[in-house]
């Protein structure tokens, strides 16, 4: 059973899903959609590992033809983006800018009463939490794609001999 069209498609999904984790990536520099934070070098850290961009991005529009390259780079925003939604975002407390929710396990995200520990930059919380979650959603989406890429390369080399199987016959 030949399967070219199967992995084609599967190359076609992962272009707007590439295309939507780099969107989400470069929102996350702006919270709030103003440059006030990232100008004043006030963004959660985990930012600046590009996950989305790179990895769920830039790697992905590589592994049509190269899907394992396509499951690392998914591996990768997944890793990072699930690492920042864990620790939290950098925001200012009324005390300073700190990391208010680092080092508690993203029991944050259950107690939503503390998410008004952050007074700067307004919903920061919502903003982090929500584009995490979509570079989660979305990079978990890539690795199942390029696993099948993967698997399918796999069956269609061990299968070439029957896809391409010609009857020959001698005729005398």
């Amino acid at each position: 059973m030949c399967s070219t069209g199967f992995v084609r498609s599967l190359g076609f999904a992962l272009l707007p899903l590439a295309v939507c984790c780099i969107v989400a990536n470069v929102l996350l520099f702006f919270p709030g959609g103003t440059t006030q934070y990232l100008q004043e070098g006030k963004l959660s850290r985990l930012v600046w590992f590009m996950m989305g961009i790179g990895g769920g991005g830039a790697l992905m529009c590589g592994s049509v033809t190269a899907a394992l390259v396509g499951l690392a780079g998914s591996g990768y925003c997944f890793v990072i983006s699930a690492m920042a939604m864990l620790e939290g975002p950098q925001c200012d407390t009324g005390l300073g800018w700190s990391y208010p929710f680092a080092n508690k396990g993203g029991r944050y995200l259950f107690e939503q009463e503390t998410w008004s520990n952050c007074s700067y930059p307004v919903s920061i919380v919502e903003w982090n939490v929500t584009l995490l979650s979509i570079l989660l959603g979305l990079s978990g989406l890539e690795f199942i794609i390029c696993f099948l890429q993967v698997i399918n390369g796999l069956v269609t080399a061990v299968c070439r001999p029957c896809c391409y199987k010609q009857d020959y016959t001698l005729n005398a």
